[in-house]
């Protein structure tokens, strides 16, 4: 019978006559009084407290009387009048079982005098208020729209309640009641014109600006970003936890925005979200940047000024009582971009960012807003607006690391974990090892997608009216194996680009190659772990086809590297020098976002566009190679740059080779390479490969490749599928005018 509220279990009700409260002192206790032979029958085994639901909307404290006689239950005054009885009626009553997690984070009350309007004025101090409530009422249940007289120093007072919200849980769950503990946070209000003057409301709320006790992430639905959530709160909001006078002793003001930054998918706008939600303040406004323009003159400016409209009434009229004021825009880039860089002949977005500075840090700033902006383009934003007093917080949202991956798995699946739909061999560890450079979004992509696989299963398509069988339905490792080939990170390894570059494979190649590759990996390994070094270069040099692509992407490949790029001229034809030059930048600042990272530079005299008669060459790309080679990454982000050439003298003639750490030279093949690369083919017999060779001399192996597919065509009716395979082999004479053919 929990009656409309649905909070809590009750037995079957008792029908008792209602009768007065015995004495004037116990109707201000706000109980319900009842025999001592009566209180068995609603007493909870184990609990220190019997708890009953009156009527259909309140829950009391039951206290036994010895004057009450047995079947009859007193109420006050105001208790009578909210569940509408009088004295001598009947009224239902059963035994009441809290649910867990039932303490109150926040108590917001109305007072008034009990005698209604009166001429009297009267100043209650909010500190010393919320310590004689919590003292008074500790234990007792409290229902949205109850109202409980007390008495306050020598007056007695009314109070209705006009919102709860319960620890762990926000203001969209629709709760109507919980229990007072010590952690409960009162926000007083005083009804109008009833001469009640509030004060010291904020500081009241200084030690608990936050709905939590503590704070748990994983709850709140944010994984991997423990870190930066530390950060956030030593910077935005350390100072408004002590109470104004000591801020104001220690000559500082609060941090009045911060900034959230990084690639899309991070968990910007969900952390923002959070953070808003925590705050024991206004509900959190939150605004697309996007949203805020308009094409009517003056009502772009107009839409920035109503956003702080609240919080400039409430510090006019409270001062530094004033609540917080919580301001969250989305895609703040959008509108508040460096002034001058767009030419749309209107100026709003110039007018913007003056209107924003205005408000945030002008001549009558405001002291009681948290500004809070997101962008993935942080580079487009007006400086003005983040310097200290303004955006001054920026903290980077990245790409989360292993046990961050782990954290949002974790929360993405808890619900199919807890019902028994995630099946037995999914390892949430190996998945998170496995998705090296997913941000957020993506892996939440990869649960969908897992999910979709096993929900497919149970469906038939030649039915679709067959009835499913929920119990069956179980999300298996295949299933995410499945969704980590669907849903691939923007910021991953281009795999399917970096086999493409080795068509062939890999085979021994002789000495000479594979001391290279040795020498190529031992950089990969330095790459790792060292700590002096985060940018290391390599330029892999020859002459054309010998194999210095296919070997740069094999490095690629076995580095493991959660991010490895390829960045070659084919990619860009078309584009204009600044398009290109814009390419290579953002290949270079994608790659700063991951911890460790490899960009390889193919064919650099074509993305150079050299053309040998002249010379002639693009001067802005070659400063823009320039510049990257020698930049450092961020802090705690190592890479690795390989480039590969044809032309090694035209790159040393502009400055470009001194810019590589080390530099190799890949040699084409000679016969002895030629051979263990024939052996490796399998498509010579023996006694007719050390024939083949013997005109082999300083070959690329590109062009042997070529050559051996070329004769495997037509070698006397001979399937090339067979050759391939090693069924059959390669006729010497064929293989002699084919290579007259080629040489």
């Amino acid at each position: 019978m929990a009656g409309r509220f649905g909070f809590g279990a009750s037995s079957a009700a008792d029908s008792m006559t209602v009768v007065n409260t015995p004495t004037q002192d116990l109707a201000l206790t706000n109980f319900a009084y009842c025999s001592p032979a009566d209180m068995n029958k609603f007493a909870t085994p184990g609990s220190k407290h019997v708890l009953i639901f009156v009527g259909d909307s309140v829950v009391l404290t039951l206290r036994a009387h010895q004057n009450i006689p047995s079947d009859h239950i007193a109420l006050n005054a105001i208790q009578r009048r909210h569940t509408r009885v009088s004295s001598g009626d009947q009224i239902s009553v059963s035994r009441f079982v809290p649910p867990d997690n039932f303490k109150l984070a926040l108590l917001t009350l109305e007072l008034d005098f009990v005698k209604g309007k009166t001429n009297r004025t009267e100043q209650l101090d909010a500190v010393l208020l919320a310590q004689q409530l919590q003292k008074k009422f500790i234990d007792q249940i409290m229902t949205t729209g109850q109202k409980v007289l007390f008495e306050y120093c020598g007056t007695n007072y009314i109070f209705t309640i006009s919102q709860a919200l319960l620890e762990g849980q926000d203001d969209s769950k629709g709760v109507d009641r919980g229990m007072i503990s010590m952690e409960t946070y009162f926000v007083f209000e005083a009804s109008p014109n009833s001469g009640i003057k509030i004060i010291n409301q904020r500081e009241a709320a200084s030690s608990k600006i936050f709905r939590h006790k503590e704070f748990n992430l994983l709850k709140l639905g944010i994984g991997g970003l423990s870190v930066e959530f530390t950060e956030i709160f030593r910077r935005a909001f350390a100072s408004r936890v002590f109470p104004s006078h000591v801020v104001s002793k220690l000559g500082i003001k609060h941090v009045k925005g911060m900034l959230l930054y990084g690639p899309p998918g991070t968990g910007k706008t969900l952390m923002a979200r959070q953070i808003g939600k925590l705050l024991n303040g206004r509900e959190p406004k939150i605004v697309n940047g996007p949203e805020v323009l308009s094409k009517y003159v003056g009502e772009t400016e107009k839409n920035v000024r109503d956003l702080f409209a609240d919080a400039e009434n409430d510090q006019r009229t409270q001062g530094d009582q004033s609540d917080l004021h919580v301001i969250i825009f989305d895609e703040i880039d959008a509108i508040c971009k460096s002034r001058g860089s767009t030419r749309d002949g209107t100026g709003v977005h110039d007018s913007i960012v003056n209107q924003l500075l205005t408000k945030i840090d002008g001549v009558e700033s405001l002291n009681n807003v948290l500004l809070i902006g997101m962008t993935n383009r942080k580079d487009l934003l007006d400086e003005a607006l983040l310097r200290p007093g303004r955006l001054e917080v920026h903290v980077e949202i990245n790409l989360p690391d292993e046990n961050g991956r782990l954290q949002i798995l974790q929360i993405h699946t808890s619900k199919m974990k807890e019902n028994s739909f995630l099946a037995a061999d999914v390892s949430l560890q190996e998945l998170a090892a496995r998705t090296k450079n997913y941000s957020g979004a993506e892996l939440e992509g990869v649960v969908k997608s897992a999910v979709s696989f096993a929900l497919n299963r149970q469906i038939s398509m030649d039915d679709l009216t067959k009835p499913l069988d929920e119990e069956s339905i179980k999300v298996t490792m295949d299933d995410f194996l499945h969704a980590l080939h669907e849903i691939v990170p923007a910021f991953g390894a281009s795999t399917d680009d970096l086999e493409r570059c080795r068509l062939n494979g890999i085979v021994d190649c002789g000495e000479r190659h594979m001391h290279i590759h040795e020498r190529a990996m031992l950089l990969v390994e330095q790459v790792k772990v060292s700590q002096g070094s985060p940018l290391v270069t390599c330029l892999l040099e020859g002459l054309s086809g010998s194999g210095k692509t296919a070997m740069a992407a094999t490095i690629g490949i076995e580095s493991d590297f959660p991010f490895v790029k390829i960045i070659s001229a084919e990619t860009m034809i078309g584009l204009s020098e600044g398009s290109k030059c814009a390419q290579i930048v953002k290949v270079f600042e994608d790659a700063y976002k991951s911890q460790l990272s490899i960009i390889i530079l193919d064919d650099i005299e074509r993305l150079l566009e050299y053309v040998a008669i002249g010379p002639r060459f693009s001067n802005l790309i070659s400063q823009t190679l320039l510049v990257l080679l020698k930049r450092l990454p961020p802090k705690g982000k190592n890479m690795l740059v390989i480039g590969t050439s044809s032309e090694v003298g035209f790159l040393e003639s502009l400055g470009i080779c001194d810019a590589f750490s080390v530099t190799y030279h890949v040699p084409r093949l000679n016969r002895e390479d030629a051979k263990k690369v024939l052996q490796s083919l399998s498509v010579f017999s023996e006694d007719d490969l050390d024939l083949a060779v013997e005109e082999l001399n300083d070959i690329s192996i590109k062009k042997l490749y070529m050559l051996v597919e070329m004769a495997a065509q037509g070698s006397d009716g001979k399937s090339a599928e067979a050759i391939r395979s090693g069924k059959e082999k390669i006729d010497l004479n064929h293989f002699y005018d084919i290579l007259q053919d080629i040489l």
